[in-house]
């Protein structure tokens, strides 16, 4: 408990001692109300003891309340038969936190438990008025009773809204981190995905030329040995950077502080250059130096990585790829985001780099016949985008996101 109150801010703690000092006063001088030193003493710890366990880390509410309500009621009946009696109040403030013990042992505890820290408190509660002299009995006995009740009733309902209200909370944050999760693995299939299915791409040339007896030169085939190593190791770096995501320490970025953001863009058209075709970036100078959400640079670097894979897999006859992002002139509040190839592909248009497909031109006529692009429309949307693929007139395969700009400050 107390670790946890220095964890919080400065000015919380300032304002929870001078919550815990007006509490202690308000205890004391109700203890001194009575007029004798041991029934003040006695009044003053019960009331402790009940504000305590308001305090207490859940795991422990079961036995501070419970020492808490026998000290409460030991000292209620005790009174009864002592002449020094308090005049003004029995104890407000104890009667105040036995109220609000029951709202917690509904709130923290399974309700059998529940509803036994809460009966408890509740007697404990209904002896407290007893204090007060014989003569303010008859008082009680109009007003008490239903004021009790209501009271009882209140702080009941009370514990089982706040209950409620934990449990979907809880359901909530864990629904936050199953996407969290499912966001994670979606990463880590588009960053690994795209270096296997370069390595793929490069065995299977190296396969053919050499099943075809031309088998290729020491340096070209230390050239396509060399390429296959670097995207091997940045599929390994990529799972690094997600597990070290995974493991919170949010030191996942690359140097220029946003693997995902416009500023890598460059890099990834070259990289997909070494391995295929020649591969040029067009980007909007009108970009240079706005600043947009993360959320929209992300999408954009995940439309391209996507595309590419795309291309590698199933563009093999493609001679040049253009990848141009670019503010619409039209409508300055879209932009536009395009990866374009002039090859005839013969796969399913997934770009998942998991599988083999045939059947020309065709099969990549539809965006949602693999994971790849249908997890990508969905990231897309989710921005507010819209994401089409397909052929082009003059032949190819075009990949086009429309996203939405924010408004410039």
């Amino acid at each position: 408990m107390i670790n946890a109150f220095r964890a919080r801010p400065l000015a919380q703690q300032v304002l929870f001692a001078l919550t815990g000092a007006a509490v202690a006063a308000l205890l004391v001088a109700e203890g001194l109300d009575t007029g004798f030193a041991p029934t003040a003493v006695a009044q003053v710890v019960s009331g402790a003891l009940c504000v305590v366990a308001l305090c207490v880390p859940p795991a422990r509410l079961l036995t501070y309340g419970a020492v808490a309500v026998t000290a409460s009621c030991a000292v209620s009946v005790v009174t009864t038969h002592l002449a020094h009696r308090p005049e003004h109040t029995p104890g407000a403030t104890e009667l105040a936190a036995l109220l609000l013990l029951t709202a917690r042992g509904f709130r923290l505890h399974s309700l059998p438990r529940g509803i036994v820290l809460a009966g408890g408190a509740a007697v404990a509660a209904s002896l407290v008025p007893l204090r007060l002299p014989h003569v303010e009995y008859e008082k009680l006995a109009m007003f008490w009773p239903p004021v009790f009740l209501l009271a009882v009733a209140l702080t009941a309902v009370l514990g089982l809204y706040l209950r409620v209200t934990d449990i979907v909370r809880a359901r909530d944050r864990e629904a936050v981190r199953q996407a969290q999760r499912l966001e994670h693995a979606r990463e880590l299939h588009d960053f690994v995905a795209h270096h296997v299915t370069a390595i793929v791409a490069q065995t299977k040339a190296v396969r053919f030329t050499t099943a075809h007896g031309q088998g290729p030169a020491p340096e070209e085939l230390d050239r396509m040995l060399g390429g296959i190593e670097e995207a091997g190791a940045q599929a390994l770096d990529s799972m690094r950077g997600m597990v070290t995501v995974l493991r919170g320490s949010g030191a996942s970025a690359g140097a220029d502080g946003d693997p995902t953001g416009f500023a890598a863009l460059r890099g990834l058209t070259e990289d997909f250059a070494r391995s295929g075709p020649p591969a040029t970036l067009a980007l909007d100078p009108r970009l240079a130096g706005r600043a947009l959400p993360p959320e929209l640079t992300t999408t954009v670097h995940r439309v391209v990585r996507e595309a590419l894979t795309n291309v590698r897999k199933h563009a093999t006859e493609a001679r040049r790829v253009t990848v141009d992002v670019r503010v619409r002139a039209e409508t300055p509040d879209r932009l536009a985001v395009s990866v374009t190839d002039d090859g005839d592909g013969d796969g399913d248009g997934d770009g998942d780099g998991d599988g083999d497909s045939g059947g020309g031109a065709g099969a990549r006529s539809g965006i949602g016949s693999g994971f790849g692009l249908i997890g990508l429309r969905e990231r897309v949307e989710a921005v507010g985008g819209r994401l089409d693929a397909g052929p082009q007139p003059g032949g190819g395969w075009e990949v086009a996101a429309e996203l939405p700009l924010p408004a410039r400050a």
